[in-house]
């Protein structure tokens, strides 16, 4: 492999790195919001909402990039390729997110929101710090895999031009005519990105760990 090469590969690293990391910080947050909503039940909200995750779930990832990238603009909304690439990959990272908290709010002990509530804690305060510390703790291993998947799929942004480490892998392979070589830099690649991710939730389990030891 050449040095323009190598370059084109650390060009879509940093797509692959810049877009799923914008959606998984997207994502995250707008599924716990939707997780309220449903632990809430809020009469009507609820059953949108759970519609709407299904949906979402349900999608494809590269079916859901095509529609936002090419359905929208006949409703008026066109996007650029990069902001519809983080659209998509953040509207399914929210969908799953959406079920992870859920579970976590499901199996949270309600008599210590009924006890903070008969001393007086407000509403906020309650969620603050009390319930999200203890859902952050436990959700965690499940969003961390999340977030893996979403780097995983994130080659589907390609379908709408936008370049990631497996199209330049593509490129290459296809101009040089040995694709093993770019194909294995880019494994690597998606290797250290996951490697990251797991290695910052080991890092946080850590410290929680110690940090409940003393």
């Amino acid at each position: 492999m050449r040095a323009v090469d190598y370059l084109a590969l650390l060009a879509g690293a940093g797509n692959t790195i810049a877009i799923s990391a914008i959606a998984i910080v997207l994502g995250s947050p707008l599924g716990l919001m939707l997780a309220l909503v449903r632990w809430a039940k809020i009469p009507g909200l609820d059953g949108l909402v759970a519609v709407l995750v299904s949906l979402l779930r349900a999608t494809p990832s590269v079916t859901l990039m095509l529609l936002v990238y090419f359905a929208l603009p006949v409703l008026g909304i066109e996007l650029p390729r990069v902001v519809a690439a983080v659209a998509t990959l953040a509207l399914g990272s929210m969908a799953y997110n959406c079920e992870i908290w859920r579970g976590a709010l499901l199996a949270f002990p309600k008599d210590q929101l009924e006890a903070a509530k008969a001393f007086g804690m407000r509403r906020h305060l309650r969620f603050r710090q009390i319930v999200l510390p203890q859902l952050l703790r436990s959700a965690l291993p499940a969003l961390v895999n999340e977030m893996t998947l979403l780097v995983k799929v994130s080659p589907a942004i390609a379908v709408i031009g936008v370049a990631d480490v497996t199209r330049a892998a593509v490129r290459i392979g296809a101009a040089t005519y040995e694709p093993v070589p770019p194909f294995t830099v880019a494994l690597i690649i998606y290797l250290a990105i996951i490697g990251v991710l797991v290695l910052a939730q080991r890092l946080f389990e850590n410290r929680q760990l110690a940090g409940n030891a003393i």
